[in-house]
C-alpha cells in the first residue's frame, strides 16, 4: 500500500510530455513508484483532448503518448459528482478523481484549482511545491 496518492492534473502531464520540468520529474518519481498517481476517465479523455486541439496530434499519436502513462497509474472510477469551481466546471473532474481514490495531494497548475489549497483534506500545490 503507498502512503502518498497523488491525482495529477492536464496540465502536469502535458508539461512532462513536453518540457523538463517539474511536472516532468514529478512523472519520472511515479513511473518508480515513489508515490502512487490515480487518473479518472474524464482526465484521460481531457488530455487527449488537450493533445488533439492544442497540439494537433492525431489519435495514433495520442495513443502512442497516454499508453505509457497507463504504465504507472491507476485507474479510480469517480462516482463523486460535485460543482465546486464555478468558472471552470471542468476542474471538478480533478477533485472528483481525488476524493474517490482518497489522495492527499492534488498537483496542478491551474489557478482555478490552486485558489482552493485544500479541499477537504486534500492539498492542492504546484509542481515545485510537491517536490519540496
Amino acid at each position: 500500500m503507498y502512503n502518498l496518492k497523488v491525482v495529477l492534473d492536464t496540465n502536469v502531464y502535458i508539461s512532462a510530455i513536453f518540457w523538463k520540468g517539474a511536472p516532468y520529474r514529478i512523472v519520472s518519481k511515479a513511473t518508480k513508484n515513489e508515490f502512487a498517481v490515480f487518473i479518472s476517465q474524464a482526465i484521460i479523455k481531457e488530455l487527449a483532448n488537450v493533445l488533439a486541439r492544442d497540439f494537433e496530434r492525431n489519435e495514433e499519436e495520442i495513443s502512442t503518448i497516454i499508453n505509457p502513462l497507463k504504465l504507472f497509474v491507476r485507474f479510480v472510477e469517480t462516482k463523486s459528482k460535485i460543482n465546486v469551481i464555478k468558472d471552470d466546471p471542468a476542474d471538478d473532474r480533478i477533485l472528483e478523481c481525488a476524493i474517490d481514490s482518497n489522495s492527499q495531494y492534488i498537483v496542478t497548475r491551474d489557478n482555478h484549482l490552486l485558489k482552493l489549497r485544500n479541499y477537504k483534506g486534500i492539498k492542492i500545490v504546484t509542481p515545485i511545491e510537491f517536490l519540496k
